[in-house]
């Protein structure tokens, strides 16, 4: 039998009858698989008559044994083909042990694991070097300050530490205006126009103000409010005369619970300068407090700032009334007393000017100048022979802040470093201009914020091999006996403003003014001329 003949059935014996599947060989050399065929079926059944030889029905011996030959052949050949196959299978299937099974599976995690550990590592590693890079590059970007500020209100020398201070990141710009109006004038008139001069002071992050110029300029909103003041240290140490004086509100009035619209770098106070050597040669008692201006021999002697504040002041503090009185009804004599102490002391003052009184003072065409301490003081020190006092009863004090101009309300795109709003230095600047290593070489004409309230001694060194100025100030500051009867300058309501007005107008010298004395000149002039033609046609 030939087992690359086509498939024939193979008989199976059995001792008994069953229903097998029947199993076909196929060719080898077509298809080497082997086919299980289910849908048909051999009933083989077995015979309990024994076999005989002779039997015509059953086939003789050597027909037996050659097809139980070939069965056992058959059987051999499966048996190596299946054991073959799955021998082949073996290679691919994975072992169907559990133990194993987990075993290969922890080792494919523990692959994933490391893999995963090593990329993160390298991931970190760059990262980190590309930090490093970052860090060590250098960039261009810069951090603008644009500071408008008041004449000689501090010394050059500090815009050379603060850039010392802050590095080379800060682009510090400064300009100077001659007076607290001129800056003050500058921040109305974009407001006016509509638009703003990136030249301007409203332009700036942070200008000078008076602190008389305070309420008008929160009124007018010409400057912004300072949030995040309270947490700066510098302004939990100053004195808490200065915390009550510049909280406003938003229409400037003083307020307890208002916000903070400026910071005060420089302060000083109102001060009565005259001339020792003229005193001695008439052998006059000294200047002391306010009531020596009514001394009689002073008459048009005495020459003073003209700001209605301080020239109504000095009468209230000669009267023992204070510098910030609402009602003037409630000083002794009244109103009536007031108007005619009034105009005593403008009997006595030649001439009422806050530009040129101390020129007139240096010249000597007056003997005692009354102005602020900053201006005195730097002024005097140039001339010889001369005191400077601060009324024993009390006197006014002022203050230069920083504010920042109200730019960032108005919508345009060409004011400078204004359009998101000011500086992120500003409270850096704010910071360096109150410590108190900015007034111990005594270049500033004023005093530090912080001694307001305080005791101030001054070092010997610092005076020495300097000419020494007879004043009771200590490093620009009253005693303290006489600061205490100090007062700043508060704003007052509209009444009371009505009443300075009155006051003033009613003892105003009538003078004329500079054309009419020209008009007065020329026609003069004229009338002369003219009389000298009649004179010789007649």
């Amino acid at each position: 039998m030939s087992l690359l003949s086509p498939p024939l059935p193979i008989p199976i014996l059995h001792s008994s009858t069953h229903h097998y599947s029947t199993l076909r060989l196929v060719n080898l050399q077509k298809s080497p698989s082997l086919h299980f065929h289910r849908n048909l079926k051999l009933y083989i059944g077995a015979s309990a008559v024994p076999l005989h030889r002779s039997s015509a029905n059953f086939p003789a011996s050597g027909e037996v044994l050659r097809r139980i030959a070939a069965s056992a052949v058959l059987f051999l050949s499966l048996g190596s083909t299946l054991f073959a196959f799955r021998a082949v299978a073996s290679t691919h299937v994975p072992p169907s042990d559990p133990c194993v099974t987990q075993l290969q599976e922890q080792e494919s995690q523990g692959t994933r694991v490391g893999k995963s550990e090593n990329v993160e590592d390298i991931d970190n590693e760059e990262l980190q070097a590309a930090f490093e890079k970052w860090k060590s590059k250098t960039y261009a970007l810069t951090v603008p300050l644009r500071v408008v500020s008041l004449s000689n209100s501090f010394p050059p020398v500090w815009l050379k530490d603060f850039l010392r201070s802050q590095g080379k990141r800060v682009k510090l710009r400064s300009e100077f205006r001659q007076s607290l109006q001129d800056i003050f004038h500058e921040l109305c008139i974009p407001l006016q126009k509509g638009k703003i001069n990136p030249k301007s002071a409203l332009a700036a992050d942070v200008v000078t103000l008076g602190d008389t110029w305070l309420s008008h300029a929160i009124e007018k909103r010409l400057i912004e409010p300072m949030d995040g003041l309270e947490d700066q240290d510098w302004f939990e140490n100053l004195n808490e005369k200065w915390k009550v004086y510049l909280r406003r509100s938003d229409d400037g009035k003083l307020d307890a619970s208002g916000r903070i619209w400026a910071a005060p770098y420089r302060w000083g106070s109102i001060v009565i300068a005259y001339k020792k050597s003229e005193f001695q040669k008439r052998k006059m008692a000294p200047i002391e407090d306010w009531a020596d201006l009514w001394r009689p021999e002073l008459a048009g002697k005495i020459a003073m700032v003209d700001s209605p504040r301080e020239i109504v002041g000095a009468v209230l503090k000669y009267m023992g009334a204070s510098y910030n009185t609402i009602d003037m009804s409630e000083v002794a004599g009244g109103k009536e007393a007031v108007q005619q102490n009034l105009a005593s002391l403008v009997k006595q003052v030649r001439l009422f000017d806050s530009r040129h009184y101390l020129k007139a003072f240096g010249v000597g065409d007056v003997w005692v100048a009354v102005g602020w301490s900053n201006d005195v003081i730097p002024a005097v020190k140039r001339l010889s022979n001369i005191a400077v006092v601060v009324p024993k009863s009390g006197a006014s004090l002022w203050a230069d802040c920083w504010a920042i101009p109200a730019a960032s309300r108005i919508a345009t795109d060409q004011i400078g470093g204004r359009v998101r709003g000011p500086s992120p230095v500003v409270h850096q600047w704010i910071e360096f201009c109150l410590q108190a290593e900015r007034f111990k070489d005594d270049v500033v004409p004023g005093a530090s914020p912080n001694t307001l309230g305080s005791s101030v001694k001054v070092s010997e060194a610092l005076t020495r091999g300097r000419p020494k100025l007879e004043t009771n100030l200590i490093a620009g500051v009253p005693p303290s006996d006489i600061l205490a009867k100090c007062e700043l300058i508060e704003p007052l309501p509209e009444k009371t403003l009505s009443e300075y007005r009155w006051l003033i107008n009613s003892v105003q010298k009538p003078e004329s003014s500079l054309a009419d004395r020209l008009r007065n000149r020329i026609s003069s002039l004229a009338h002369s001329l003219l009389c000298k033609v009649q004179s010789k046609d007649a």
